[in-house]
């Protein structure tokens, strides 16, 4: 091994939840207003979705509205060009940018600042969330991504995992191995629970402005918690 090589530093990441870490509320509402304006989501959806984005706002995610979300995502899309769809994130992404929390693009300023590659981790598609990071000015996304035909269209199908929960291990998992990431010294960020399988895999975690349970976990390890504070009106 050359001088150069050994003395070359191994890359890390810090990995960014999406909704309620870097930006207020879910990404996936406007994306479902989007679709519903486009003809591809049913009034029945989008109400339920008007419905779960509310209650995520005050609460956060759970397991189950989570997986129902990836259920009728799957079910909208079959059928449907990914080009259409991803002309319908091109639009609103510049919106969701807009949501970004001050506190937690601070956090991402910090975490170039000490040469982390910084990816962003959602559940929410790939073709949204990509571009999300792109807008950001960010080094990468992980997220759910669905199965396309030969044709470009969805099957109704995942390709992977479904990346919520333990999903976002075996996904940062992937990109670590790709990328050459040392995990034992990269960071995770979240504000919900939901997220400890990806918190417990790096060397370190940060809390944002956490749910009730990560609170206290984040108290009991000597975890780093973030306060955000709320949107002023």
């Amino acid at each position: 091994m050359s001088g150069d090589a050994a003395a070359r530093p191994v890359p890390t990441a810090a990995f960014f939840d999406l909704d309620r870490t870097l930006i207020r509320g879910s990404a996936n509402y406007p994306l479902a207003i989007a679709a519903f304006r486009g003809g591809h989501v049913p009034w029945k959806d989008l109400v339920k979705d008007t419905a779960n984005a509310i209650s995520f706002h005050r609460k956060g995610s759970t397991d189950e509205g989570s997986e129902a979300l990836r259920e009728r995502i799957l079910r909208a899309v079959a059928g449907i060009p990914q080009s259409d769809i991803i002309h319908l994130t091109d639009a609103i992404v510049p919106g969701i940018v807009r949501k970004a929390i001050p506190t937690s693009m601070r956090l991402l300023a910090e975490a170039r600042e000490v040469g982390h590659d910084r990816i962003v981790v959602s559940a929410s598609p790939i073709e949204l969330v990509s571009r999300i990071a792109t807008a950001l000015g960010l080094e990468g996304a992980v997220a759910t991504r669905s199965e396309l035909d030969d044709e470009g269209r969805y099957t109704g199908h995942l390709t992977g995992e479904f990346c919520y929960g333990a999903g976002k291990v075996i996904e940062i998992e992937k990109l670590a191995a790709e990328r050459g990431y040392d995990l034992d010294r990269s960071v995770a960020y979240s504000d919900s629970v939901s997220d400890l399988p990806m918190m417990e895999r790096v060397g370190t975690a940060v809390a944002v402005n956490p749910d009730g349970e990560l609170r206290e976990l984040a108290r009991e390890r000597g975890w780093r918690v973030v306060e955000v504070g709320r949107k002023r009106h």
